[in-house]
């Protein structure tokens, strides 16, 4: 873990300075010079004041990299496109158990040949179109701004009903872990 580098980077971003942290926390500068160039570390005693000296959490500073915030800027979004459908897929963000995506699908485009089903819950917002949902027995038509959940293990498809592109934004969370 890089304790000592986070620590910096909050620091320096609130522009308090080491002396400052040293004489709120009874810390000495030496100490604080070698934790954040990641050279000692801290007991939680010692992290727990520091994080208050800093205004955070303890746990944001216990989080690992993995754990911390991933930006995913519009422009660099991963596309990915799942067999010879047109279909386009970006993913927004991905955590250990949830990923967030968004599908843009033709008109006319279903998300498969064929009724699927996986592991995994999933809620989707229709942002622009009109699809047709399948469900297991169950088939609605959706407009753009209307919602739907599932359990994905039910057999299930999507469809582009309109004469113009579909976008649905999708979350879906599963219990074995995306990364």
């Amino acid at each position: 873990m890089e304790i000592g580098s986070m620590i910096r980077a909050i620091r320096k971003r609130k522009n308090i300075t080491i002396a400052q942290i040293c004489e709120q926390t009874g810390l000495s500068q030496g100490f604080m010079s070698q934790l954040e160039n990641n050279k000692t570390s801290p007991s939680l005693a010692t992290l727990e004041s520091i994080a208050a000296v800093l205004n955070v959490s303890l746990a944001h500073l216990l989080l690992s990299r993995e754990e911390r915030i991933n930006i995913v800027k519009k422009d660099e979004r991963p596309l990915t496109s799942i067999g010879q459908q047109p279909m386009k897929v970006y993913e927004l963000g991905i955590t250990r158990n949830m990923r967030v995506t968004l599908v843009e699908l033709p008109a006319g485009y279903s998300s498969s040949d064929k009724l699927i089903a996986h592991e995994g819950e999933e809620i989707h917002t229709v942002v622009e179109g009109r699809v047709r949902v399948e469900y297991g027995a169950e088939v609605t038509e959706l407009d753009a701004g209307d919602s739907f959940s599932w359990n994905a293990v039910v057999p299930h498809r999507v469809t582009n009903i309109g004469e113009q592109s579909a976008t649905i934004l999708i979350a879906v969370y599963r219990e074995r872990e995306w990364m």
